[in-house]
Parts: structure tokens; sequence; C-alpha cells
């Protein structure tokens, strides 16, 4: 046997004793998929001259892919299986980079390849996380606290993220091949889990097609008022705050950042995803079923990182753009981790994948916060627009504890 197919075997005997591991590095796969292509926007409008409009429509095409599976795979996985839609998942991530690779050849690698990102972290997301929360209790993993699976899947999400931009971030920044080696690396990491994820266990224990497609994508638990009034309420600032700290405020800075606009732009991405996953297990301490002061504490530094992003744009400061990432990046982490042990509490088990994929769904509207800013700024300076930001942010945290009181229980 080679020693590719040793390692093989030994993470496929790995997975058999802690199959959670197997779909906690799936989700980072997939996530890192996702991710990569962010800090290579500046590479794309200096070294391949695309337009500012081209760019954004690569951007774009991401939600065409990433919404459909939010809402459509994890309602498929509920009745027909957590594997067979993580293997598509799976496939999709390598579609996404291969397509990419191949990105100096014209603009429509691109667009595939942004269209299989958004698929596969939609499917990792929706189905991945289900499974993983499902991996991480009994009979798979006795030793896990009820909190682990929501714990696991939004350390997955935040460092898959994280490393998929370092790594194309630095490639780009220090060498030519930022258009195609971070895409090969990414297949290359990926392969091999098309064979250990067979060694993973199905969960999903609902039986088979049950009536018509349309019966099968009804998610009775969207409708839970705790979901709808609390959990959905905060869930787009979760993302507008990652879209804000590492999309929209390197462009803001770039004249000050200059020729070390891609590398700032990866170290802001790298720095608020990082700290999101590090400040989760302080996440999970304050999580509590009887309140909602984990989502409330989520808000509450949200204003505070956007307010740091009003004085750093309006000061053209670097050093207030790193701090800005960081209390961003506490904001992610607190905000990613409750609800998702929101989302767990409120679901049947056969309606916690597409619930998953519904609360994810309505997180993804934040990435859109910055192109209206961006439309807005024609006509409003821009820190009038992220001051109006800060209000919002400030109205939606009372919001929210209104909402939460009125409708306390998590129980279903």
């Amino acid at each position: 046997m080679t020693s590719s197919g040793g390692d093989v075997a030994r993470r496929g005997a790995a997975a058999a004793r802690k199959p959670w591991l197997v779909v906690f590095w799936l989700i980072f796969i997939c996530s890192y998929a996702g991710n990569q292509f962010t800090p290579l926007l500046l590479l794309y409008k200096q070294v391949q001259n695309y337009s500012t409009t081209v760019v954004n429509e690569f951007l774009g095409i991401y939600v065409f892919g990433l919404a459909p599976a939010l809402l459509l795979a994890g309602s498929l996985s509920d009745r027909h299986g957590r594997k067979p839609l993580m293997y598509a998942g799976t496939v999709a991530a390598i579609l996404a980079s291969v397509s990419l690779a191949f990105s100096e050849y014209g603009t429509t690698g691109i667009f595939v390849g942004r269209w299989f990102a958004g698929a596969t972290v939609g499917i990792a997301m929706a189905v991945g996380n289900s499974w993983l929360k499902e991996l991480s209790e009994g009979p798979y993993d006795l030793a896990a606290d009820p909190q682990a699976g929501a714990r696991r899947a939004s350390l997955a999400f935040t460092l898959g993220s994280a490393v998929g931009a370092l790594v194309a971030g630095l490639i780009a920044q220090f060498s030519s091949m930022g258009e195609w080696l971070p895409f090969v690396i990414h297949v290359v990491v990926t392969l091999p889990f098309l064979v250990i994820l067979r060694s993973v266990p199905e969960t999903s224990t609902t039986g088979g097609t049950q009536g018509p497609l349309w019966n099968q994508l009804k998610i009775p638990a969207a409708g839970h008022k705790r979901f709808t009034h609390v959990v959905l309420v905060a869930s787009p600032w979760l993302l507008g705050g990652a879209a804000i700290a590492y999309g929209y405020l390197p462009v803001l800075l770039s004249d000050a950042s200059g020729d070390w606009g891609l590398g700032y732009a990866t170290l802001l991405t790298v720095l608020t995803l990082v700290v999101a996953a590090l400040v989760q297990p302080f996440a999970k301490r304050l999580d509590s079923p009887d309140s909602a002061r984990g989502l409330v504490a989520c808000l509450a530094v949200t204003v505070v990182g956007f307010s740091l992003v009003v004085v750093a744009v309006a000061r053209d400061s670097l050093v207030l753009g790193v701090v800005a990432a960081v209390v961003v990046g506490v904001a992610i982490g607190f905000g990613l981790v409750s609800s998702l042990l929101e989302v767990q509490r409120i679901a049947e088990p056969e309606d916690l994948a597409g619930l998953t994929g519904v609360f994810y769904a309505v997180s993804y509207c934040g990435f859109l916060v910055p192109a209206i800013l961006s439309s807005l700024s024609q006509w409003v300076p821009v820190t009038v627009l992220l001051s109006v930001l800060v209000a919002l942010a400030v109205l939606t945290t009372f919001v929210l504890l209104a909402n939460y009181r009125k409708h306390l229980p998590t129980g279903r």
C-alpha cells in the first residue's frame, strides 16, 4: 500500500472511532472552498483587469449556488440521509476549485467555480452541521456535552473559512501563482474525503421519500415563534458583520494599505474568523435556554465593532481596522454558537437540517450589506451610512430583548 493509501486507511480507522471528526473536516474543507476566493478580489482587478462591476458579479453568483443549497439540501437530507448530500457537497467543493484554477482563461471558470463554491457551503451548513450534531451525541460520542455539536460545527466553519483565505491570500501576495495554486492545493486536500466519507454512519432515521417533493421541503419548525422572533432577528448581523469587517473595510482602507492591500484584506479575513473560533468556548457559557443573552451579547459587541469601523474609515487607520475586525470576530463567534444551539433545541429530528438551512440562508443576507452601502455611497458619505448601520444594530438589540421575553420557551 502506498503512503497515500495508508493515510486514507488511518483516517478511515479514526472515523470508525470518532465519526464526528470526519464530518468536522468535511465542513472545514467546504468552508475553505467557499472563502478562498475572498482575498483574491484585488488580484482579479489588478492582474486580470476586470472591472468593479464584473468582480461584484463574481461575488453575486455565489449566492445563486448558496441559497438553493441551503434551502433544499437540508430538507432532502432529512428525508434521504446525510451521507448522499455530503457526497454531493464534497464533489461540489472539488469542482469549485477545479473551475477557479482555470480562471486566467476567462470569466466562465470563475462564474462556474463561484456557483459550485456557493453550493458546497450551502450543503455543508445545512447538512453537515446537522450530521455533526447527531454524531456528537449517543451512541456515537458518549463523552460529548449537549452543546458539542453546535460548537464543533461553528468551529469547523470559521476555521475552514479562515484557512482558505489565509492560504490563497499569502500565495497571491508573495508569488505569481495566486490565480491557480490555492485551488490545486484545495483539490489535493479534499479528494481523500471521497473515500473516508464511506466510513461515517448514517444518522437520518426518517426513512426515505415521503409524499411529493413539496412535502419534503416543508419545515414546520421554521414557524416556531422563538425561531422567527429571536433567532432570525439576530441572524443577518452575524455574516453582515463578516461582510463589513473583511469584505468592505479593506476596500474602504485601500488607499492606506497601498501595495499591501491584498495582504491587509487577508489579515482582516483571517483575524476576524480566527477570533470568532477562539471565543466559541466562552459563547457556550453565555448560552441559556431561558434567555437570549448569547445573541444579545453578539449584537452588543457588533455595535462596538461597527462603531470602530466608522472611526477607522474616518481616520483612514489600518490599526483601527484591525481592532474593529477583532471585535466583530468576537460578535460572530458568540452569534454562531448561540444561534446553532437555539436551532438545535427548536427543531424536531426530521427538520433539523432544513431549519439549519433556513437560518444560514437568512444569515447570508448580511453579505448584501456592502453592496447596498456601496450603491448608496454615491449620494451619502460612507461614514454616515456606517453610522446608520450602528444605529440599526442598537435598535435590533432592543427588539431582540423585547422579543425573547415574549417567546421565552425554547421548547416546542
